[in-house]
């Protein structure tokens, strides 16, 4: 959480409110009792009001100095307003356990199916479950319940889906049961090389595994995947790592999806030095069973009253534990109340305003690259709100001379495609002013040519 004291103003109509509870008509009058020669009689020499994330940057910037920060690759720094942090904080949802009893935990229950209803609203799915760990093991899941619901062994693993979620896959596999092929990425474009794709595909394969927008920040083309692998009997699994895109760009189960999974820090939750985070599944009403984790579903009590109750709970505590879909013993609760909250405060045209915000930005990054001599955008399929940088001169030395001017400039690509030496993933979200950008371009250029 960040430190610093945050407020929620009141609507006038809650001020009118609270004013006729003490009896008075206006705030002024709650001040009658000091003598009016002490009172201040002029208005404060104040500069126009902010946003709040304005504010908050002001404050923060007057405290200590910050780092300006072009990171992404699967945690990314967005605004999160006030009201996420001042609802969570309550003790009834710090102290929330599993909700094994409905007639005590309705509160926990009502949070986690409107956390469900918006997580199917945002992806175009049917059914989400109470949420799993964190994106990686999201999709882990997802493999093998493909695995159970085609009794197919291959996968094909889209080498764009971010390569920590790809070792989590590898290791939650038996390679008994499941055998995994990478799918490489197009040198030009940058997205999934789908002509070796539809190559590989056949009636062994049980799920196509893809990313978009993919780790290097580009957006794939889902459709004509999704068309194949049906026609051949497998499933689509759609994985994210940052879920902002999905508010101005068609949700994975409007092109085909059959299981999307994936990461939701980006949705109100602080990047806290790397979790926790929160696994976003969704799926298809047709496979609920094969869901892993928990659903949490709306009924009607004896007294013909609206209630929530446990419907479907796959745990491995249970007595038959031995055909229990998953071995997920609880759910992100707390993070996943920060990403019901978030986007309830932000509603549907708030998502696509910020969507927009992000795009725009990256988009005007990387023109301003283009003036830059000794770098390009590398791929040019198009991007949300990150892009590979290729640059001349070494990674490493140039990241040093930004970091030396308080901006970590970018992710070095290298540990993960070693093809890839000359390599940044450069991340730019609606946190990053245009100033702020501008002067990492300058700084950048002034890199490459020392």
């Amino acid at each position: 959480m960040q430190d610093f004291n945050r407020y929620i103003p009141h609507t006038e109509e809650e001020i009118h409110k609270m004013l006729d509870a003490i009896g008075i008509r206006k705030l002024e009058d709650l001040f009658q009792t000091i003598p009016r020669e002490v009172r201040l009689s002029k208005a404060l020499n104040l500069p126009e009001p902010l946003p709040e994330p304005e504010l908050f940057h002001h404050f923060q910037r007057l405290q200590t100095p910050v780092m300006s920060s072009f990171l992404g690759a699967g945690a990314y720094h967005h605004f999160i307003p006030a009201i996420v942090s001042s609802l969570v904080s309550r003790s009834e949802f710090y102290t929330a356990y599993t909700p094994y009893q409905p007639e005590i935990s309705q509160g926990t229950l009502q949070a986690i199916f409107e956390y469900q209803t918006l997580m199917c609203q945002l992806t175009g799915m049917e059914v989400s479950n109470a949420s799993l760990y964190d994106g990686a093991s999201s999709l882990a899941e997802a493999v093998m319940m493909a695995n159970r619901v085609t009794r197919r062994k291959k996968v094909l693993l889209s080498q764009t889906l971010h390569p920590e979620y790809r070792r989590v896959i590898q290791t939650y596999i038996d390679p008994d049961q499941q055998e995994i092929i990478l799918i490489p990425y197009e040198k030009g474009g940058g997205r999934t090389d789908e002509k070796m794709l539809f190559d590989l595909l056949n009636e062994e394969v049980s799920a196509v595994v893809i990313q978009s927008p993919n780790f290097f920040g580009v957006i794939e083309d889902l459709r004509p995947i999704g068309e194949k692998i049906h026609h051949l009997g497998g499933l689509m699994i759609v994985g994210f790592s940052e879920p902002i895109a999905y508010g101005m760009l068609h949700p994975p189960g409007a092109t085909g999806a059959d299981i999307v999974a994936g990461e939701g820090q980006s949705l109100g939750i602080p990047l806290s030095y790397g979790g926790p985070y929160l696994g976003i599944f969704t799926t298809q009403e047709r496979f609920v069973r094969n869901m892993p984790g928990r659903l949490v579903g709306e009924t009607i009590d004896l007294d013909g009253k609206r209630g929530f109750v446990l419907t479907l709970a796959t745990r491995e505590q249970h007595i038959r534990r031995e055909r229990a879909t998953s071995n997920i013993c609880t759910n992100e609760g707390l993070c996943a109340l920060m990403a019901t909250v978030y986007l309830s405060c932000l509603g549907k045209e708030g998502l696509r305003e910020l969507a927009m915000m992000n795009l725009s930005r990256a988009e005007y990054t990387k023109k301003i690259i283009s003036l830059i001599h000794g770098c390009k955008v590398n791929f040019t399929g198009p991007t949300f709100n990150e892009f590979v940088l290729k640059i001349e001169k070494d990674p490493k030395k140039v990241l040093e001379k930004l970091k030396k001017e308080k901006i970590i400039g970018g992710f070095p690509l290298v540990k993960f495609y070693p093809e890839l030496d000359h390599h940044l993933l450069v991340t730019v979200t609606e946190m990053n002013k245009r100033e702020e950008i501008d002067r990492w371009a300058n700084a950048l250029e002034r890199a490459l040519k020392g």
